[in-house]
């Protein structure tokens, strides 16, 4: 199992969901599949800041930089975004798209 403890020196943050820690690291290799599967990452950024990004889009990225999904499927990961709702989503969130605006310097 890898590390539950996010490091933000490495532009990493945590998503709780079910009440347990999970790790959201924007490795290189996370942030490409999400740009394949999302489009490219500034125009993502860019709906963020206008408040247009949509639900399966932050669900997307989320699944995408999770370290460790243990048995995690992707409904469920939805569904807790929904569950906490999306002002607890938006810490992680802003997390991970300043990562992908200003790396980890």
């Amino acid at each position: 199992m890898s590390q539950q403890t996010a490091n933000p020196h490495r532009g990493e943050a945590t998503l709780t969901i079910g009440g347990a820690p999970y790790v959201l690291r924007p490795s290189f290799g996370a942030l490409v599949a999400a740009e394949e599967e999302l489009g490219p990452l500034l125009a993502l950024v860019e709906r963020a800041s206008g408040g247009d990004l949509k639900l399966s889009e932050i669900a997307g990225l989320f699944w995408h930089c999770l370290a460790d999904r243990r048995d995690l499927t992707r409904e469920q990961l939805g569904e807790a975004v929904i569950r906490q709702g999306l002002a607890a989503s938006a810490k992680p969130l802003r997390a991970v798209l300043a990562q992908i605006l200003q790396g980890t310097g």
